[in-house]
């Protein structure tokens, strides 16, 4: 069973905010919430967010134990572009985008192994 979150339209880079996923993806929660803590990116306060709702989601919706749960997937996707105008001289004009993400994380419970004797 996999718990699942995503914020839409999120107005940061995809490529900023993959640099970001990488770092948390197939990780546990608790070390992927040390990463988010530490890294001084500004996509890492918008990823925790997400990351803090998939926990949520798990626990209160499918009864997961959070202490055993780990990113199983992190993807960034792009959003629309904001197409925005900036004005330059002689009369003409210069075209500004404005790119927008959509960030998913599911979360799985980590299967310990039967330890032989």
């Amino acid at each position: 069973m996999r718990a699942k979150a995503t914020a839409k339209f999120v107005r940061i880079s995809p490529y900023k905010a993959r640099l970001v996923m990488d770092l948390i993806r197939g990780k546990s929660v608790q070390e992927a919430l040390n990463i988010l803590n530490t890294t001084p990116k500004g996509a890492s306060s918008m990823i925790k967010k997400v990351l803090l709702s998939a926990v949520a989601n798990a626990e209160n919706n499918y009864s997961m134990n959070a202490d055993k749960l780990y990113v199983a997937r992190a993807i960034v996707d792009e959003g629309p572009r904001l197409k925005r105008i900036w004005p330059r001289a002689w009369g003409r004009a210069s075209r500004i985008i404005k790119r927008t993400s959509h960030f998913t994380i599911e979360l799985e419970e980590r299967e310990e192994k039967n330890k032989r004797r």
